[in-house]
C-alpha cells in the first residue's frame, strides 16, 4: 500500500484554502486549527503517526 501524496499544485490549493479559512475565522483561528487537527488525526487513525507529523510541524518555527 502506498501513502497518497499531494503534488505542488495540490499543496498550493490546500495552503490557499487554509489561509482563507484562517482569515475568515478571525480571532477564532486557533480553535479552527485545533478542530482541523483533531479531524485530521481521526481520519489518519494513527496517534503515533500524528505525533510524528506534529513534531515535524514544530521544527524550525
Amino acid at each position: 500500500m502506498t501513502t497518497p501524496t499531494l503534488d505542488i499544485p495540490g499543496l498550493e490549493a490546500v495552503y490557499d484554502a487554509l489561509a482563507t479559512a484562517i482569515d475568515a475565522a478571525g480571532p477564532r483561528a486557533e480553535l479552527l486549527l485545533v478542530k482541523l487537527a483533531l479531524l485530521q488525526a481521526r481520519e489518519l487513525g494513527d496517534a503515533h503517526r500524528f505525533a510524528a507529523l506534529l513534531q515535524a510541524a514544530q521544527a524550525d518555527l
